[in-house]
């Protein structure tokens, strides 16, 4: 999964205001088009064999990966956190992402959760729009949870669904 390329282009953004009273997101186009490339991550061994509360899926087709999504459940809340997802660029909009998600809310379902929440980036136009889509609305932000790192100036927009 980690050879997976879950780099994006986009031409608009979402241009986060935050005031003492709230936030509010205005998508707005940016030229030359944003082209943006996570760096390698080490993400350790698998952790979700014979946890109940975590799920991966990997889409495939044949031995060619499609796509993947990690996710966990937490009782506490009754919330299952999208941890990671991505899609091959030659396999987007094709419903590659949706078939993943369709598959993180039946986890969720199954766990008892009440809600779907997942954090994106403001840069990350064309994921925000596949969200909204599956049925995600924004529900809180972090100016500063990207600060120190590559995507400093960045802002975590954070995501959620209803699942009952």
């Amino acid at each position: 999964m980690a050879a997976l390329d879950g780099s994006f282009t986009t031409d608009t953004v979402f241009e986060v205001t935050a005031t003492d009273h709230g936030f509010g997101l205005r998508e707005v186009p940016v030229r030359p088009p944003l082209r943006k490339v996570f760096p390698d991550e080490d993400a350790g061994p698998d952790t979700d064999a014979g946890d109940p509360d975590r799920r991966t899926v990997v889409a495939l087709d044949g031995d060619e990966l499609c796509g993947f999504v990690t996710a966990s459940f937490a009782p506490w809340n009754e919330r299952v956190t999208v941890h990671d997802i991505g899609v091959a660029p030659a396999r987007r909009g094709r419903g590659v992402g949706r078939a993943l998600m369709g598959h993180v809310v039946a986890f969720a379902r199954e766990r008892g959760a009440a809600h779907v929440w997942l954090e994106v980036s403001n840069v990350n136009a064309p994921a925000i729009h596949a969200y909204r889509r599956m049925g995600f609305a924004f529900c809180g932000l972090d100016t500063s949870l990207y600060a120190g790192t590559g995507s400093a100036g960045e802002q975590a927009l954070f995501m959620a669904r209803p699942v009952r």
